[in-house]
């Protein structure tokens, strides 16, 4: 089945819900974790600059592919096809909204890691809204991602939110890059690293520094009568929402609070607070833009061709600590900021012998 970004064990919360005001919810979600999630030309563009008075330079970059199904409410994909790259707004906000935050996540990559597109050469962004009735998620299905409208009690519609959409798309980018088995610790680094991403293209989008942003993700998509501000916060596991009917984000920060579990494969979407805490450490530590070293090393890690499908979280952190070392040196501040964030998550020692 698909990933998707509402974690089981909170739609299950919500489907046992008994309050007569969430009935509407209660049922969204029973559909929702009943519903089928199945896993299944290059453009470019001219851009002028003026670097020296009278000097006019032009070069092209690549640009993003995009088409917006709609599945009318129905759980099929893709749908009818509704808008493509050159068409105008529809006026549909689900549909306009996958459009653009398609095109700032596509933006996001090429500038940050000059990345084209999920594959790396060019290949459509493709997305189906309106998937199912009060349909409470979003999920990358292997081809597209696929967006809900959510239940308008518990969740708002999940085009709303750039984190959302970026992480789905952060999913088909680690897909392409050899996958991460979605079970135990390798699942959470599945979730983690599409969570860090999606944070990463938010940031990118409104030229925020590591110290500037929320570090949220799914900022908004709970309507008001949520205690909650999101799905899941990198600064602060477990304190994204604190609800009496939704109850208490789980997510740990430490490897001393690891949940043991076989619900939500193994706890993916729980323990990916962990390396998600890591990064927002190591980003906050490097400062500036965190896209920029934080966000590259992982990056290198992640394209490194050395992070096996089963790779857990101490293989992952020496991922990164190796591909620190390439981009700046082994006594670079990068290494140093690394090291320090995954020991303050209780991931590797705090002694660098083992991997020097």
């Amino acid at each position: 089945m698909a990933p998707g970004i509402v974690p089981p064990y909170l739609l299950a919360r919500i489907a046992a819900v008994q309050e007569e005001g969430w009935a509407r919810a209660a049922e969204a979600a029973r559909s929702t974790l009943a519903a089928p999630r199945p896993y299944h030309p290059e453009r470019t563009r001219l851009r002028l600059s003026i670097p020296e008075p009278g000097t006019l330079v032009a070069e092209t970059t690549p640009a993003p592919d995009r088409a917006i199904s709609d599945a009318q409410q129905r759980e099929v994909v893709p749908g009818v096809r509704v808008r493509g790259e050159d068409d105008p707004a529809t006026g549909d906000a689900a549909v306009d909204e996958a459009f653009d935050g398609l095109g700032a996540t596509y933006d996001f990559w090429w500038d940050a890691f000059a990345r084209d597109s999920i594959d790396g050469s060019g290949s459509s962004l493709l997305a189906t809204v309106h998937y199912g009735r009060d349909y409470d998620n979003a999920f990358w299905n292997g081809e597209r991602m696929v967006f809900g409208d959510g239940d308008d009690e518990v969740f708002r519609g999940f085009t709303g939110s750039l984190s959302v959409i970026a992480h789905e798309l952060a999913h088909g980018v680690v897909e392409d890059e050899g996958g991460l088995l979605y079970r135990g610790q390798s699942g959470a680094l599945n979730e983690s690293i599409a969570d860090v991403f999606g944070a990463l293209a938010e940031q990118h989008h409104e030229g925020q520094t590591a110290d500037e942003a929320s570090w949220l993700i799914g900022e908004g998509i709970f309507t008001d009568a949520v205690q909650g501000r999101a799905l899941r916060s990198l600064a602060a596991p477990g304190t994204a929402y604190d609800d009496d009917v939704l109850g208490k984000d789980p997510q740990p920060a430490h490897m001393r609070d690891y949940v043991d579990t076989r619900d939500d494969n193994g706890g993916v979407h729980i323990n990916s607070g962990i390396p998600n805490h890591a990064f927002y450490l190591i980003a906050t530590a490097l400062g500036g833009h965190a896209w920029e070293r934080a966000g590259l090393i992982w990056y290198r890690a992640l394209t490194s061709g050395t992070v096996p499908s089963t790779a857990d979280f101490t293989t992952f952190a020496r991922a990164t600590i190796a591909a620190a070392t390439a981009e700046y040196g082994e006594n670079s501040e990068e290494v140093d900021a690394v090291r320090a964030g995954w020991s303050d998550v209780g991931v590797i020692p705090d002694d660098p012998e083992p991997d020097a």
